[in-house]
């Protein structure tokens, strides 16, 4: 079944709205219980994001391709699978569901709704962490759709979760994600000033991991001829 584009915007939107909106506020929360234990609190913010991302790729994956990320959806307009106006409204609608999930966890829990996050985050090693994480999640996502569509979503909110843990910057491998949390000076949160070197590592990192998986993933030319 092919979904018109006017429902896969709105499924892109509120994906990235649902995603974070969990992100942002299960950080509010879980600083709130966690009573300065910042490895607990981070524990609780990567489970809800996990399991965030399990379910709404569930329920949008058939509608809209469940992309809820500019690096995703680049990937996919650079293999063909989405034209460039698509692309381009998919990464428009996600950094736009991607602010309004943060100021909706604000309002939730009685915060401004618009902030500018005091959070430092920069530095060669959280820049190639961000490389990392989204050559991972590409990685994953290239894999299951080639290999087993049926395992994306439980595939990439176990590979999110595990990246919070393993990658210096915690994983945000997400353009729109990186732009919404610079509006949210909570936990999850980082600095205006440090979002370009970050948004520039995601970029790469996707590209390369489009670049080396789509070589991977194709039978080989010359094992074809070869039988």
């Amino acid at each position: 079944m092919t979904f018109d584009l006017t429902r896969r915007f709105v499924a892109e939107t509120l994906g990235t709205f649902f995603l974070v909106m969990a992100i942002v506020g299960s950080g509010i929360m879980a600083q709130e219980l966690a009573g300065g234990n910042e490895a607990l609190a981070l524990l609780c913010n990567m489970a809800s994001v996990g399991a965030a991302l399990f379910v709404i790729i569930t329920i949008f994956v058939s509608v809209s391709g469940a992309h809820f990320n500019p690096a995703v959806s680049l990937v996919m307009w650079l293999r063909g699978d989405l034209d460039r106006p698509e692309a381009i409204a998919y990464i428009g609608v996600q950094i736009v569901g991607g602010c309004v999930g943060a100021i909706v966890a604000h309002l939730m829990f009685g915060l401004e709704p618009v902030q500018f996050s005091q959070t430092a985050r920069t530095g060669i090693g959280q820049w190639f962490g961000e490389f990392v994480a989204t050559f991972g999640l590409i990685a994953t996502i290239l894999g299951c759709v080639r290999f087993n569509m049926a395992m994306i979503a439980p595939a990439v909110g176990l590979y999110i979760a595990s990246a919070y843990w393993f990658t210096s910057s915690t994983s945000f491998a997400n353009p729109a994600v990186i732009i919404a949390r610079a509006f949210s000076d909570t936990f999850t949160g980082i600095a205006p000033q440090h979002v370009p070197a970050f948004l520039l590592a995601e970029v790469l990192g996707a590209i390369a991991a489009a670049m080396l998986l789509g070589w991977l993933f194709r039978p080989g030319e010359a094992a074809s001829k070869a039988k």
